[in-house]
């Protein structure tokens, strides 16, 4: 009787600590919320609502939106699974409960998108991703390698070196689904793959560098992001020319719609670098993602946004070059 008393007593243990841990979680990202200007209920509501608007207009506007939200999905999911995470779940919680957190917070985060796939007709690709996000739970990956990968980049400036680096396992099966979608006929398909490309480029400019890095350029603000846009254009384009020509060349008849999603791509990068350093040395934030969430939402948006962004990153970027 005892025995099964402190059974009882652990169990109940273990349950409060994992609440204690998700109201942890919840209390960080309001925080964030709350640094960002935002109150918190309100940043939930717009986060939602965001989510609803540009997961349809993506089924509304595109054939490949599925593969989007799977690519989106698993890419988060894949985050969580990051070795340095998982061990320090372990080590605080051990091995069992950790796994239990695990498993959770991958539903969670899968369970918005299983719905919308669901809800769109795609309930073969909604059962895989929940169980998916189920089996990862078990594995953990390293994201960061010791090994230095030769790039076809220069190593200033960085972000591409860096980036490269750290998704070149995602090029290989870019320039893979090209091949399937010439394939199968399945022009969407390569656009898909060709998006992929530059949505993969674009996380290369996410984070701020150190103020160092941007100082030790000798240049004006307008030169110096003159330069980042240069660079971000030529490098992302040799990473999406294989699957670019590619298209082109089976789907002659389309060469406009691809060249224009080819520019899409590159919009959506120039408005991210220039958003980066409009909030510099901070990162982007709440204020920041919602305005590029409406761009997504309609694209023609981005050409006033451009404009903005960019007197904002001279006035940031004045504090530091001259």
């Amino acid at each position: 009787m005892a025995t099964f008393q402190a059974i009882k007593v652990k169990q109940r243990t273990d349950t409060l600590k994992m609440k204690e841990y998700f109201l942890l979680q919840y209390k960080m990202t309001s925080r964030k919320l709350g640094e960002a200007g935002f109150n918190p209920a309100i940043g939930y509501v717009l986060g939602v609502a965001g989510f609803i608007l540009i997961s349809e207009y993506a089924f509304l506007k595109t054939g490949f939106a599925k593969y989007l939200v799977l690519l989106t999905a698993l890419s988060v999911l894949f985050k969580m699974s990051e070795i340095n995470r998982t061990e320090f779940l372990k080590i605080v919680f051990g091995d069992i409960k950790a796994r239990k957190i695990r498993i959770t917070e991958n539903l969670m985060i899968s369970l918005p998108f299983g719905i919308l796939l669901a809800y769109h007709h795609a309930v073969l690709e909604s059962i895989l991703l929940m169980s998916v996000s189920v089996l990862l739970a078990s594995f953990s990956f390293i994201t960061k390698f010791n090994y230095s990968l030769p790039t076809p980049f220069h190593k200033h400036p960085f972000e591409f070196t860096v980036g490269f680096r750290n998704t070149f396992f995602i090029f290989p099966i870019t320039y893979l689904l090209t091949f399937i979608a010439i394939s199968v006929d399945n022009m969407n398909l390569g656009i898909f793959a060709m998006l992929t490309v530059f949505l993969v480029s674009l996380t290369y400019y996410i984070k701020p560098e150190n103020e160092y890095f941007v100082w030790s350029y000798s240049t004006s603000p307008a030169k110096f992001l003159f330069g980042k846009l240069t660079t971000a254009t030529k490098y992302s384009t040799l990473l999406v020319l294989p699957v670019l020509i590619s298209l082109i060349a089976f789907y002659p008849g389309e060469a406009d719609s691809i060249l224009m999603f080819f520019m899409i791509g590159l919009t959506f990068l120039w408005t991210i670098i220039l958003a980066k350093y409009s909030a510099y040395p901070k990162e982007m934030n709440l204020p920041e993602g919602i305005l590029i969430a409406i761009c997504i939402y309609f694209p023609p948006v981005l050409l006033a946004l451009i404009p903005f962004f960019y007197s904002k990153s001279v006035k940031k970027l004045n504090m530091l070059l001259k």
